[in-house]
């Protein structure tokens, strides 16, 4: 069976942690901030884990 390829995509904004796990970065960070509030801006700089629903997709497509 051929190797599979890496989603290039996703590899540029989904790394792996040296214990396995899958971090990413928060959405809605890019413009139309000036209403959100200081706090909710901060929050989003904050890296997030992959939701466990989604671990396994996204494994594959990285091919790890």
């Amino acid at each position: 069976m051929p190797k599979l390829k890496t989603r290039k995509g996703i590899a540029k904004r989904i790394r792996v942690t040296r214990t396995g796990k899958l971090i990413r970065a928060h959405s809605w960070k890019s413009h139309l901030l000036e209403h959100k509030s200081a706090k909710r801006k901060r929050a989003y700089r904050a890296a997030a884990a992959v939701h466990p629903t989604d671990v396994k997709a996204v494994r594959r497509a990285l091919g790890v």
